[in-house]
């Protein structure tokens, strides 16, 4: 399972005209679910990235965990895609939807996020932090 974890002061997610999502500060997380993942996979990660210290301290310093600030959670197969060879990406290490789905609602439970729609084509929006960006995987 891998997450690109954005640090955002504000985040949405639209379908169509439809506003499906929206946070204030805290987390985009945009997830990616293989086919070796599990229950265990998701909520190992969904620990992970609430217990993230990549908010600013009183020092300034990148030191405290989401707290009480929000998670944005997008499924997102592509962080799969796998270029090494050629200049399409390969998807073949993605978990395919039956699969992936209930895994992805897992996390966002287990995270308290709110969603985007799963396998819905989605505009995200967001608003970097820092910009801070970070890759998670389990």
């Amino acid at each position: 399972m891998r997450a690109l974890v954005q640090r955002v002061t504000h985040a949405s997610v639209d379908v169509g005209e439809r506003r499906v999502a929206a946070i204030g500060a805290g987390l985009l997380v945009l997830l990616g679910i293989a086919k070796e993942d599990d229950a265990g996979a998701a909520d190992r990660l969904a620990e992970k990235v609430r217990s993230l210290r990549i908010f600013e301290d009183a020092d300034g310093r990148m030191n405290e965990p989401l707290g009480e600030r929000e998670i944005l959670c997008v499924s997102q197969f592509t962080l799969y895609g796998d270029t090494r060879k050629g200049n399409r990406p390969s998807f073949v290490a993605a978990a395919p939807s039956e699969q992936a789905e209930p895994l992805y609602e897992r996390f966002c439970e287990r995270a308290g996020a709110a969603r985007g729609e799963f396998g819905a084509h989605m505009s995200v929006g967001l608003v970097n932090d820092g910009p801070v960006t970070v890759l998670v995987e389990t």
